[in-house]
């Protein structure tokens, strides 16, 4: 609720307890990320601003019914991008390239 009463001028990040609330809307998608109070929120931006245009790339132009119905591709993305809580991958390109072989890998198995 902190997030949605916030006007659109305001910045993208909120103190909450002892973490750190980033988010970033884009259309009528809201990413929102808690992390600690220690965490860089540029690179949490950067991190989100990532995922959308992956997630843009792969769907075109991403709304939340791709989210809802392909759910198992956004975590296999967010996957590429963050393991364990860390960065894993933040070239955009790898991870549309790893995407691209998954699709392969399943189109030769029948199963896509």
């Amino acid at each position: 609720m902190l997030v949605l009463t916030r006007k659109p001028k305001m910045c993208n990040f909120i103190d909450y307890k002892e973490y750190k609330i980033v988010y970033k809307r884009y259309a009528s998608l809201y990413f929102i990320t808690i992390v600690d109070k220690d965490e860089n929120e540029l690179i949490i931006l950067e991190l989100i601003q990532q995922f959308v245009e992956v997630l843009d790339k792969h769907f075109g132009n991403v709304c939340e019914l791709d989210l809802i119905f392909n759910f198992h591709k956004t975590y296999f993305i967010l996957d590429e991008l963050i393991i364990s809580g860390f960065v894993s991958e933040s070239n955009r390109k790898l991870v549309e390239r790893e995407l691209e072989n998954q699709k392969d890998l399943l189109d030769e198995e029948g199963i896509a």
